[in-house]
């Protein structure tokens, strides 16, 4: 089956260029478009998308909260969608907080089209991470406001992991897919999954997005 997508930009032309790059991809299906946050949670129920490719700057409604009412309970059903927030990055503050909201990672604008289908692909199958490159920029743009407080907050919510979940976590956290985790660690990809599915549930995290971010928090 193929993995169905909204597009959400309020530049037309974006749009037909995200919709163009996407349709490239027999495994992809672009089943909408929306020119604001508001029409993408109306599109999100009317359409069942898969993935959410949304800008983050837009006028009405913007990405974040756009993206916070997608998430919520009831807005999408039972399976609500994976969302990959689209930025200029430098910028734009809100790409910490969006992720912190719930969104599974991020694209930057100008991402060659090979990355963006690859990147969607990824989210749909639930094993969407950042790339580490992306990864290593984001970390390093979060501010320090409250920074003691997120140590303290993530070194709680890590201290239960046993050290083979903590180097998986690790992994996670720099990017790696669960099959570079399997390579680098000597394990299987199926024994990586349940590595991944366990951190998921002792963290109380949705994705290895927030891993990530919990990892780097707890970062001196």
């Amino acid at each position: 089956m193929k993995v169905r997508v909204l597009v959400i930009d309020d530049d037309a032309l974006v749009r037909a260029s995200l919709r163009m790059i996407l349709s490239s991809s027999d495994q992809l299906e672009v089943v909408g478009e929306a020119a604001d946050g508001a029409q993408a949670v109306a599109a999100v129920r009317a359409h069942r998308p898969d993935v959410v490719l949304m800008d983050i700057r837009m006028p009405e409604l913007d990405g974040l909260e756009a993206a916070r009412r997608i998430l919520a309970d009831g807005v999408a059903g039972d399976e609500p969608p994976r969302i990959l927030m689209l930025t200029t990055f430098d910028h734009d503050e809100y790409v910490y907080e969006a992720l912190r909201a719930g969104a599974s990672g991020f694209l930057l604008k100008d991402t060659p089209p090979t990355e963006i289908v690859n990147a969607v692909r990824l989210v749909a199958s639930g094993e969407a991470m950042l790339s580490p490159s992306v990864t290593r920029t984001l970390l390093s743009h979060i501010g320090d406001d409250e920074a003691a407080e997120r140590r303290r907050f993530a070194a709680r919510r890590l201290a239960p992991l046993t050290d083979r979940e903590r180097e998986v976590a690790c992994a996670v956290a720099s990017g790696a897919s669960n099959a570079e985790v399997a390579a680098s660690l000597f394990m299987s990809e199926a024994t990586v999954k349940a590595h991944v599915s366990r951190l998921l549930t002792k963290l109380e995290v949705t994705n290895r997005v927030h891993i990530a971010i919990l990892v780097h928090d707890a970062r001196p």
